[in-house]
């Protein structure tokens, strides 16, 4: 295979987006060993913190075992040469959260939004910027709207100052010629390098991130493992290999992520991500993928159906931090379900 040219830049957020994966429960030790053991591999960056980012642990969105400020600081005293990444989302997290974070030395800072609520990163954004660090812009669950709405804020997250933007498949919704249209769309009309995230609900992960370099892109995260909430993340150690075959250029040591692999299902991956009919149904529906637990639980808390609460959830175009509407949708299906049998009786 013809090597390629540009270089990829590879972002880990397998201590931050994998934490949904076991309810934001990943501890100092396991935190500090993975840090360094990826510190070996050439990896660019890093991310860790709660599943939802930066200040979001609360009662709602599942309390993370270790607070922000100790993620941090032991984040920074164990990389030596992988960046250390944070992820916030405005209303979640706080500017406050965001001081901490320049406080303890984060190098890059990722700011996300709703697809179409670029918005409320605009205070965000010109903070990290000002305070001289790298910010991505990040726009979630993309798969709900055009390629047109996506420039529009994205330009917007450019004129804030963001570096670049990487567009989320937060509902693992995407197939690879959708993942083309709109990276290509985003390379050709704005000035600054845009990524892309993936889910495996419909086993396209991969396939969507080489979609995503061949349509322009330069950033990819992924996880060890493809370690996160419902079907997982893209899987970094086969995105590492996939890359390699089509001759692309990484500054990642295979045999050192290798060990990282082992080291990771042998301690917190205690299940490897699978596709399972809920998270078939996210994707299927456009539904964010950490809603798979709190579906199942309410579908047995009103005895319905899991995949008609999925099914309504992606026709109401729910988004992550909605979590609220689980239960209300849940409930209509149950009373729903009573109607029904009680005019039929």
């Amino acid at each position: 295979m013809k090597p390629q040219t540009k270089k990829i830049i590879i972002s880990d957020p397998t201590l931050r987006d994998g934490n949904h994966a076991i309810k934001h429960q990943l501890s100092l030790n396991e935190i500090k060993k993975y840090l360094e053991l990826i510190d070996k591999t050439g990896v660019d960056i890093i991310e860790i913190g709660h599943g939802n980012g930066l200040g979001a642990s609360s009662l709602q969105l599942g309390e993370s075992l270790v607070s922000d400020k100790a993620m941090l600081s032991i984040a920074r005293e164990s990389l030596s040469s992988t960046k250390l990444g944070i992820h916030i989302i405005p209303g979640f997290g706080r500017l406050s959260d965001l001081q901490l974070a320049v406080d303890e030395g984060v190098d890059v800072i990722r700011v996300a939004s709703h697809c179409t609520e670029a918005d409320t990163t605009e205070r965000y954004i010109k903070f990290a910027h000002n305070a001289q660090k790298i910010v991505f812009g990040v726009l979630m669950m993309s798969h709900m709207t055009s390629k047109e709405s996506l420039f529009n804020e994205a330009r917007k997250m450019q004129d804030y100052g963001a570096e670049a933007i990487i567009i989320m498949d937060s509902a693992g919704a995407y197939l690879p010629e959708e993942v083309y249209d709109r990276i290509a769309y985003l390379v050709s009309h704005l000035e600054i390098k845009v990524g892309f995230h993936g889910h495996n609900n419909l086993s396209m992960a991969v396939s969507n991130s080489i979609m995503a370099l061949k349509a322009g892109a330069t950033l990819l995260d992924a996880c060890i493992c493809g370690f996160g909430a419902g079907a997982g993340n893209t899987a970094l150690e086969v995105l590492v290999a996939v890359l390699y075959k089509y001759g692309y250029k990484t500054s990642i040591d295979f045999n050192e992520l290798l060990k990282v692999v082992k080291h990771a299902s042998n301690t917190f991956v205690k299940q490897y991500p699978m596709i399972s009919e809920l998270s078939l149904a996210s994707g299927m529906h456009g539904v964010f993928s950490g809603f798979a637990k709190p579906v199942k639980q309410a579908a047995d808390a009103f005895g319905v159906s899991e995949l008609d609460i999925f099914a309504s959830l992606g026709r109401k175009k729910v988004i992550a931090g909605q979590e609220d509407l689980i239960i209300e949708v849940a409930q209509e299906l149950a009373i729903k379900a009573t109607h029904f049998k009680e005019c039929h009786a």
